[in-house]
């Protein structure tokens, strides 16, 4: 298994779709992440993202602390993994109307999939909007690797063209209240997340850095992949160098200038990482996972996980009991 497939396997995603847009040109909203039946939903969430797909025309989008804009044609996937409050619009020159005063307080509150109009009348833009929830500890690298929005044309293949359609059906069930039409649209926004992101892989330009900079490289993916598959394991970089046929010292330059620490630093992170989510979401002792981290004594291990992650363990296990993890960007 690849590093990337690992992450988003250890991700638990959970997906949803909860609203179906149409507006006419001219228009311009402004989306703060706030509407109330999203709130409810991801009460006890530890990392959202959200994201948007244009399912019929064109619009412009930019963050509002920016001024640049992006083109978001029919097929697009715009993603927002950091909760950013951003502008849409046929024209960005517009007073921007806030999305959540189109929305009647009834409707946001008990509607699976809100229904949204608004507009003068002109050229239609439809498009779904949804999220994505995830852990935040294991989702770090990758949302570390992200831009503040990412627009991803989804394309015109067979596979695409499928995926559309089977949106463009889940979507329309889910206004006429079928049953299983919104689990169906939670699959589905997962599905386009895992194949946006392999299309940003594959058309990242050369020369780039980062996380998936280093899961597209073939060394260094391969070197990714083996501390992702047996993160129990007492590597050396002498071990991992042999198994992606580099010398230690090629492997460790490499590595560093891709991913942005040593291979070891980076293992001993992504330990923590899974620690985290095992505190979160089990009852085994904090000594137990100390020791499956790799740590010999709880304390060496409650230091290091304070590092990372600013509280103890025991403070991060309580934290997630009380569900305070998700803060709603405002």
């Amino acid at each position: 298994m690849d590093a990337l497939s690992d992450v988003l396997k250890s991700l638990r995603l959970e997906g949803a779709v909860y609203l179906n847009a149409e507006f006419t040109a001219p228009w311009c909203v402004q989306s703060k992440f706030g509407l109330a039946s999203v709130k409810a939903r991801l009460a006890g969430a530890e990392q959202v993202l959200f994201f948007h797909f244009l399912t019929e025309g064109r619009c412009k989008v930019r963050l509002v602390d920016s001024m640049e804009a992006l083109d978001v044609a029919a097929g697009d996937l715009v993603i927002f993994p950091n909760q950013d409050n951003h502008v849409m619009g046929s024209d960005l020159h517009l007073a921007p109307v806030e999305a959540a005063s189109l929305i009647g307080p009834d409707a946001a509150v008990e509607a699976d999939l809100i229904q949204m109009r608004h507009g003068g009348g002109g050229a239609a833009t439809r498009f779904v909007c949804g999220y994505l929830a995830c852990s935040r500890s294991v989702c770090r690298p990758l949302l570390e690797a992200l831009p503040r929005v990412l627009r991803i044309p989804i394309g015109e293949g067979p596979a695409s063209a499928l995926l559309r359609e089977l949106l463009r059906v889940g979507v329309l069930e889910s206004s006429m209240s079928r049953p299983g039409a919104q689990s169906m649209l939670a699959k589905l926004s997962e599905l386009m997340f895992v194949d946006a992101l392999r299309r940003y892989i594959e058309n990242m330009p050369p020369g780039g850095k980062g996380w998936l900079a280093g899961v597209r490289d073939a060394q260094v993916g391969r070197a990714l992949a083996l501390l992702h598959a047996k993160p129990d394991r007492p590597w050396t970089v002498d071990e991992l160098a042999r198994e992606v046929a580099l010398s230690r010292s090629a492997l460790a330059e490499r590595f560093a200038a891709l991913v942005a620490e040593p291979p070891i630093q980076y293992l001993m992170r992504w330990r923590l990482a899974l620690a985290a989510q095992k505190l979160r979401s089990g009852r085994e002792a904090i000594a137990r996972v100390a020791e499956h981290s790799g740590y010999e004594s709880e304390a060496a291990f409650s230091r290091a996980f304070k590092r990372e992650f600013g509280m103890s363990p025991a403070a991060w296990r309580k934290a997630g009991l009380q569900g305070t993890q998700f803060q709603q960007a405002q």
